[in-house]
């Protein structure tokens, strides 16, 4: 039935794929895959299945998401497209295109604007979904326009950033599935200055002071070091780096409630400072911070286990080689629960899961 349903989309049908394969955590079980190497194969693949009424999970970097060892019942879209057009003042990048690739590219034309965002893996199609963001950077200021499907009508159009609602890793487009992302358009900056480097860690990694602009490549250059010191830059033989990269994102609370917690780890632990940011919306905490300190070590549970915290980054959890989604899911049960019976304070997840619940 696929087979026939397909014949004219394009797409390339694999039954029975591990989506293991496809997901930088390497682990899901099996299912049917699609793949779409152009646009247009996107579109006519989705609306056929959309028409036939198959379940569909799109798929193209596979960075982010978290499957269950059971696999997918239906058809994985596998967006393919590599499209990258760098004009005079921004680049539009097709949606499978690779996200540090993109960034490579721009800065390497002499271009500035997205390189504090270098390293992170994935797609471009992605990095609005998750208002993707790293070092004083994110996608919601960089954004100029998104091309977007409508499943419900077919149309396709450009839609401005004001219309995606965008939050701290978030926007109106992340676990819904009303729209396709098709490709992106970032604005650069022509005089191949990175933008004003707000994270302190950076800004000491260039020698910089914080607020001022530097060479986009020496920044792009900082980021890969600090990242790949932290296990955040894909190498396949670093299982440090077999993750989805920050598995829990930063919580945000109220002043009042982060005035609290401040007091109660002064009181218990001393000179040992919390850190904390403002935020729009209310005061940022360190998930990472809250993990160790919560006694989730680096490395945690232990050198026998399929499934641990990164050697270099609490933040993360990894697949040592071998592990099963099962194992990722109760290794990640246990620091949210650890976390919340400590400080009162429920970790939430930064990727998709699909057929899992943490």
């Amino acid at each position: 039935m696929l087979w026939d349903l397909l014949a004219d989309t394009g797409a390339q049908l694999r039954t029975d794929v591990q989506l293991a394969e496809l997901t930088t955590l390497r682990v899901g079980g099996p299912a049917a895959v699609a793949e779409c190497t152009t646009t247009e194969s996107v579109v006519a693949t989705v609306g056929a299945l959309d028409a036939a009424g198959v379940p569909t999970l799109l798929v193209a970097g596979g960075s982010n998401l978290l499957v269950g060892d059971d696999g997918f019942d239906g058809v994985v879209v596998r967006i393919a497209t590599t499209g990258v057009d760098i004009g005079t003042d921004g680049v539009i990048a097709e949606a499978g295109a690779n996200w540090d690739a993109v960034v490579g590219s721009t800065v390497a034309a002499g271009f500035g604007g997205l390189e504090c965002l270098s390293g992170i893996p994935g797609s471009a199609g992605a990095t609005p979904v998750q208002n993707v963001g790293a070092y004083g950077a994110e996608v919601a200021g960089l954004l100029r326009r998104i091309r977007l499907l409508d499943r419900g009508s077919g149309e396709i159009r450009w839609v401005r950033p004001d219309e995606l609602g965008f939050g701290y890793r978030t926007s109106v487009l992340k676990h819904r599935s009303e729209s396709v992302v098709l490709a992106v358009d970032f604005s650069l900056r022509a005089d191949g200055s990175s933008i004003p480097l707000r994270f302190g860690e950076l800004a000491a990694e260039v020698g910089a002071t914080a607020g001022r602009s530097q060479p986009a490549a020496q920044v792009r250059d900082a980021v890969l070091r600090l990242r790949a010191g932290k296990g955040m830059v894909l190498d396949p033989a670093d299982h440090d780096t077999w993750s989805a990269g920050s598995f829990f994102t930063n919580p945000v609370i109220s002043p009042e409630q982060a005035r609290h917690l401040q007091q109660a780890v002064a009181a218990e632990m001393g000179e040992i400072t919390m850190p904390t940011w403002q935020a729009p919306n209310g005061v940022k905490l360190s998930a990472g911070w809250l993990i160790e300190h919560a006694g989730f070590v680096k490395g945690f549970p232990g050198s026998a286990a399929p499934a641990r915290l990164s050697t270099k980054h609490a933040l993360a959890v990894t697949n040592r080689g071998g592990a099963r989604a099962a194992d990722l899911v109760a290794l990640a049960r246990t620091v949210r629960d650890g976390v919340a019976e400590r400080f009162g304070i429920r970790l939430e997840l930064e990727p998709v899961t699909v057929g899992v619940a943490v």
